[in-house]
């Protein structure tokens, strides 16, 4: 199979499908494989080392998809990709269809078969999503810590407090592996932590296993007390494949006080707070009703090298059975695969993306 690896054009976005050592693996295997030219720079892996793994470098980001039967990318595609997508060809990301329905039409007119990472579901886990979800959460309360500053804006509350002062209280809205890895690195912080959820069994587990964190079940009621207290709010929510509920209105973030921070990890499926809206890593920022606003849609973007190997340690291997074996193939192989088609030659084949647009639905493979 010949496989495409573009440079990622989303603004800051410096991660790459591919590592040099997957592009060895691939063409010992008899692929072929084309990387445009300095696609792997910002995650720090130049040129000259994809060449000596066997790649070809090509010039034109045109010229690749041309000629590249799948597409391995990390962010869905811009307007300016769209026309360059074809029916017969794979394109293997994360596309987060339900945030966007321009996206999803687009995808549906060109034909591709567009499989995203984030609906790939191997028992109750996602593991294509998972690392980035790790790295977002750790990510959301160091950001959350800095705006809190008074330098950036914020009410000035030192996350950790000092000996005879109160610590600042985060709030995690999600007990996901995001919301888990935030509250992690909040607890580390020495903060007083609270992590909400409708999941009765993940709080006992989390009030096992994180026993310097409080559990709160998830409802309006808790979360409008917690409010006017909360320093640090986290959202995140996840519902695999779907878009995110919003569960903040602007009516309970009013309650919060002036120079308190949001950080909304749910951004890249349309967030999960009324106010939310998707800012990049050159203007992270924005106030609303007085309280800051992180709500970058590609979080993991700012650590990329980091991300890049944390993402193909778990993308390889279903890139390799995609070149071996082809999709119908790869789906015999490995079922999971299946739940990560979201459209093929012009039909949409994910329920939640679906139910999101009000557009119809078909099974992704014959019966």
């Amino acid at each position: 199979m010949i496989i495409g690896v573009p440079r990622e054009i989303k603004e800051q976005e410096n991660r790459v499908g591919l590592l040099p050592s997957t592009t060895s693996q691939l063409t010992r295997r008899g692929h072929t494989v084309l990387v445009e030219k300095s696609a792997g720079v910002g995650s720090g892996y130049p040129d000259e080392l994809y060449v000596k793994s066997g790649a070809k470098i090509i010039e034109r980001a045109a010229d690749l998809f041309r000629e590249a039967e799948m597409i391995v990318k990390v962010k869905e595609p811009l307007k300016s990709e769209y026309a360059l997508l074809r029916k017969g060809q794979i394109l293997f990301t994360y596309l987060h269809l339900a945030a966007s329905k321009p996206l999803t039409e687009a995808l549906l007119a060109s034909g591709v078969t567009g499989v995203a990472y984030e609906t790939i579901q191997v028992g109750k886990k996602l593991p294509l999503l998972e690392p980035m979800s790790e790295i977002a959460g750790r990510m959301s309360t160091v950001m959350g810590a800095y705006y809190l500053a008074k330098h950036n804006g914020g009410n000035g509350v030192l996350l950790g407090g000092v000996p005879g002062v109160l610590r600042g209280r985060v709030v995690v809205l999600g007990g996901g592996t995001s919301g888990v890895n935030a509250a992690r690195m909040a607890v580390g912080l020495g903060a007083d932590v609270t992590i909400l959820d409708v999941d009765l069994e993940r709080l006992r587990f989390l009030d096992l296993t994180m026993q310097r964190a409080s559990t709160l079940f998830s409802n309006e009621a808790n979360l409008m007390e917690l409010m006017p207290k909360t320093d640090l709010l986290i959202g995140a929510v996840l519902v695999p494949g779907a878009k995110a509920p919003k569960l903040i209105t602007r009516e309970m973030l009013r309650k919060m006080r002036d120079g308190s921070v949001l950080v909304d990890i749910a951004i890249d499926q349309g967030g999960c707070v009324e106010t939310s809206r998707a800012t990049t890593h050159l203007d992270p920022v924005y106030v609303e009703e007085g309280v800051i606003h992180y709500c970058v849609a590609n979080m993991p973007a700012a650590y990329a090298r980091t991300s890049t190997q944390a993402l193909t340690n778990v993308t390889a291997r279903y890139v390799e059975l995609l070149a071996d074996l082809g999709l119908e193939g790869a789906c015999k192989k490995q079922p999971a695969l299946a739940g990560g088609i979201n459209t093929r030659d012009g039909r949409l084949t994910c329920q939640a993306v679906a139910e999101a647009h009000g557009l119809r639905y078909e099974a992704p493979l014959a019966a």
